[in-house]
């Protein structure tokens, strides 16, 4: 039955999701998902062909959200410049911010602590990368909206930005911080960064 299948790659996942964040990729074996999961070994490779196939559903949701979050600011239908500006920009990007951290604590520490030997490894370098070809093309679509606008922005500093967020992430993951104390990090970041933007964009 589809429901009895559906119910046991949910088992899978769960036990994934526990095993990596507390072994890493590298020390995580299909055995130790399978007995977690209560599935037999063989069983579990009719669901999931590889560890590392499984390692990406597991981290699915959190790498979708960082791109999803991304293209809703930076994409050619995405945030305009001078809306990022705006209090209103700051309320939600700060929200924005809490919701990803708060409800995807655990995979986001697999994915940016325990990853080494998959091929999500470089996730954040290959994000990174993205963004800053992305960030170009925004540019370019903002200067044909506001001609006024500065968009001779160094592609290092463009690749600096996602760098920091990351950074950010990180070291709120790794210190025991209540949600007053993110909420209070966040705000600071995000006002730093479009302070920075408007000095450089000239707006």
């Amino acid at each position: 039955m589809q429901v009895l299948k559906d119910d046991i790659k949910k088992r899978i996942l769960n036990a994934a999701k526990q095993e990596f964040a507390k072994r890493g990729f590298i020390k995580t074996s299909m055995r130790d998902i399978a007995k977690g999961a209560g599935v037999g070994v063989g069983n579990l490779y009719n669901y999931f062909p590889s560890k590392d196939n499984l390692f990406n559903e597991v981290l699915a949701p959190i790498t979708a959200a960082f791109y999803a979050m991304f293209d809703r600011h930076h994409s050619t239908n995405g945030t305009d410049a001078l809306e990022m500006m705006t209090q209103d920009y700051l309320t939600s990007s700060v929200l924005e911010y809490v919701n990803i951290i708060n409800g995807n604590r655990t995979l986001m520490k697999i994915l940016f602590f325990n990853a080494q030997g998959s091929s999500l490894e470089n996730f954040k370098m290959d994000f990174t990368d993205k963004a800053t070809e992305q960030v170009k093309v925004w540019f370019a679509d903002q200067k044909k909206r506001h001609p006024h606008i500065n968009i001779n922005v160094s592609n290092f500093m463009v690749h600096l930005h996602t760098v920091w967020m990351f950074t950010m992430f990180e070291e709120i993951l790794m210190h025991k911080m209540t949600l007053t104390e993110i909420r209070q990090i966040i705000e600071e970041y995000i006002t730093f960064e479009t302070i920075g933007w408007k000095y450089l964009l000239q707006v």
